[in-house]
């Protein structure tokens, strides 16, 4: 007897033609999309390599930063902290009791200037002119006319013995 074996197989139709297609296109996609997904994930692996760096460039600067702002506050503490220097004295050929007197705070700075070379009359003649406006006392009189003195002129003046000058004449 014979007997025909049944095949396993069964022939292939066009519906399964078309469904092999489909899952080979299906597959063909999938493919691509991994390709491109592991693009991407380099790409990102990349930034975040870049990132990282700025990063920590950006924690060392904010360090140099902060040692530098706590320096200067560690300097400022100290020059607080130190003794200050008592002002400096110079000799005034002034009498005690024109040193003694205060200019008023609303004296106004005389424009006239002398250094030793310019003509003296007419350096007391614009210094009379000026003061003439703030009609100040005797020793404001001494202590401004100081202030219009410069290099030589200034040097002859403070050179004077002290006490030297009791009034402005």
């Amino acid at each position: 007897m014979r007997t025909t074996r049944s095949s396993s197989v069964a022939p292939s139709t066009d519906e399964d033609a078309v469904s092999m297609t489909q899952v080979m296109d299906m597959m063909r996609t999938l493919q691509e999309n991994v390709v491109a997904s592991h693009s991407e994930h380099e790409r990102l692996d990349e930034a975040l390599v870049a990132l990282q760096a700025r990063n920590e460039e950006l924690n060392r600067v904010n360090e140099e930063l902060h040692k530098a702002l706590q320096e200067r506050e560690e300097r400022a503490v100290g020059d607080k902290s130190a003794t200050p220097s008592p002002p400096r004295s110079f000799p005034m050929p002034f009498f005690q009791e024109i040193m003694d007197s205060v200019v008023p705070a609303n004296t106004v700075a005389v424009k006239a200037s002398f250094t030793g070379v310019e003509d003296t009359e007419a350096h007391l003649m614009a210094f009379h002119t000026q003061m003439m406006l703030l009609s100040g006392s005797n020793a404001v009189y001494c202590k401004v006319f100081m202030s219009t003195l410069s290099g030589t002129a200034l040097d002859w003046f403070v050179s004077l013995p002290t006490g030297h000058i009791t009034t402005f004449q």
